[in-house]
């Protein structure tokens, strides 16, 4: 099938493009919803920090972008949802319709893995526009697909935490990798989603087998966004970054 990537930049949205391609479908754009003029947005759907990077992530994938700015909020907080145009859920109705207008596709890639509030809302966009929700992380083993995710050539780092146990200032712009251990550890103590599913992180992919070209950060810093005394919710903010080349091996 040809394929919508939905991506926020994060590391589940990347891995399950990669698992479409392994399935068989064609990746022919991605779509993306961003704040405006805002590095952050609380919201039940979407990842915003980092947005201000995907366009380097489309260059990367050489394939054409498509963003709308996010006007609504999360209005329909009850488990099935119905149409409200004040729902940010509206916003992925109407940026996918636009794609629509302007090329075809039978399906989107969606890489949730447990939000069952997420899916319900995806579903019933993909059911008004008669495509198909692609979502092979769905239900996952936490543990297995972050592993699996490492061994994939998938790079990405720490862009957000918000989770007692994570620092700003110490685990920010670490590699999924360099995290592991310490979100095993969690796992253990308090019970956190290893892959970030409750909101404890959010991540940024920098390579990946899907990318012609590896993304670089140049600059960035830390924000505090609530400097709760238990559990420091902070972000990187990317201010400078730019395409690399990968090295051909012979």
């Amino acid at each position: 099938m040809r394929v919508v990537a939905l991506i926020s930049g994060g590391k589940d949205s990347c891995y399950n493009m990669m698992e479409c391609v392994r399935n068989g479908h064609e990746i022919v754009a991605l779509a993306n919803l961003k704040p405006e003029k805002k590095d952050e947005l609380d919201s039940y759907m979407f990842q915003s920090v980092g947005h201000n990077a995907i366009n380097l992530y489309a260059e990367a994938m050489e394939l054409p972008l498509y963003q709308r700015i996010i006007s609504g909020s999360s209005v329909e907080l009850g488990k099935n949802y119905k149409i409200n145009k004040d729902d940010e859920v509206e916003d992925l109705f109407e940026l996918l319709k636009s794609i629509q207008e302007k090329m075809e596709f039978d399906a989107i890639a969606v890489g949730a893995i447990l939000s069952d509030y997420q899916r319900v809302r995806v579903e019933h966009v993909c059911t008004r526009l008669g495509i198909a929700s692609l979502s092979y992380l769905w239900r996952r083993d936490q543990k297995e697909l972050y592993t699996e995710m490492l061994s994939s050539g998938l790079v990405a780092i720490i862009i957000k935490v918000a989770v007692m146990g994570l620092s700003p200032r110490k685990h920010l712009g670490l590699t999924m990798e360099q995290l592991f251990p310490t979100v095993c550890k969690l796992n253990n103590e308090i019970g956190m989603n290893i892959c970030g599913e409750g909101g404890e992180f959010e991540s940024f992919t920098l390579d990946c087998p899907l990318f012609k070209k590896r993304i670089i950060i140049d600059e960035s810093e830390v924000v505090i966004h609530s400097d709760d005394a238990f559990a420091e919710v902070g972000f990187l903010r990317l201010k400078a970054m730019h395409l690399e080349d990968k090295q051909m091996v012979i």
